[in-house]
């Protein structure tokens, strides 16, 4: 009875060393905010190791868990388009049914799924199709990523072997991002960096302009930096004041280049140019039109 005791704790330290193998298909993440939501995807990546893929391993017509081991998930903590679908904040499983031209994405609400048999249909939030691309250098080991970032899109792009799948997803911020402003700006403590931020977002979407001015002159006035200044010029120029930000755009440069900020100079530079022009047509326009009866 020693005997078998004495055993058992020598091979308990062994069964501990052999969970923290190497997995062949390890587990990976990828995490992208894509306007105010933030998405993550958890999976497992499996290689091709010399092996047919799309059409043998992983067949056409058929439910794939799109990774390996158990189910992929993705995760939004805000509502979200994808494939122009909307999708409510949550935790789903990703699946997707594989084909020479055209790929069919799942979203299941059930996000513990082992396999693609423990799948409900009447679960599925979201069925879309994409077409299939392909890559140029074959992908030994599965991915899954983030690509064309901007504003509020991105490409969900899936790739292995020599095939490419790029899934369209939106998350409009505007509405929420209004409402941040407005609370932060609300707040007694409210900076020069506050007001500078709520006015370039303004700015760049074209958004309730003239607040985007009055925010842009309150954080000059509480602590001119150049690129405060340069943010001015730009909120100027949206109101149609060209004399007025061609003269920020001016002192936005005399500051950067006192910082050493050659990226902001170059900025400001090309902005005086373009509204300088802008300036001219505006006058010429006026000095043609014809006088008022």
């Amino acid at each position: 009875m020693k005997h078998l005791i004495t055993m058992a704790l020598l091979a308990a330290p062994v069964l501990a060393i052999a969970q923290k193998l190497p997995q062949p298909s390890p587990k990976g993440s990828i995490e992208q905010i894509v306007g105010l939501t933030t998405i993550k995807v958890e999976y497992s990546r499996p290689s091709v190791k010399g092996r047919v893929i799309f059409g043998d391993l992983v067949p056409y017509g058929e439910v794939w868990r799109t990774g390996a081991n158990k189910c992929t998930t993705i995760e939004f903590d805000g509502e979200a388009m994808v494939e122009e679908q909307p999708v409510k904040a949550g935790k789903y499983s990703l699946f997707t049914i594989p084909s020479e031209d055209t790929w069919v994405v799942i979203l299941n609400s059930n996000s513990e799924l082992g396999s693609p048999d423990e799948r409900k249909p009447e679960e599925d939030v979201l069925m879309a199709k994409v077409q299939r691309g392909k890559v140029g250098e074959p992908v030994e080991t599965f991915t899954i990523g983030f690509e064309k970032v901007v504003k509020d899109g991105a490409e969900l792009v899936l790739s292995w072997e020599h095939m490419r799948v790029a899934v369209r997803i939106h998350a409009d911020a505007t509405k929420q991002a209004l409402i941040n402003i407005k609370e932060a700006l609300a707040k007694p403590d409210a900076d020069y960096r506050a007001y500078h931020s709520s006015a370039r977002f303004c700015v760049d979407r074209g958004l309730q302009i003239p607040d985007a001015l009055t925010w842009a002159q309150k954080s000059v006035s509480l602590e001119k930096k150049y690129w405060n200044t340069h943010t001015l010029a730009l909120a100027q120029a949206a109101n149609g004041n060209y004399k007025e930000a061609i003269a920020a755009a001016n002192e936005s440069i005399t500051l950067a280049q006192a910082e050493k900020d050659e990226n902001y100079v170059k900025m400001n530079r090309e902005r005086i140019e373009e509204w300088t022009k802008a300036m001219q047509a505006k006058n010429t326009g006026s000095r043609s039109a014809p006088a008022a009866k």
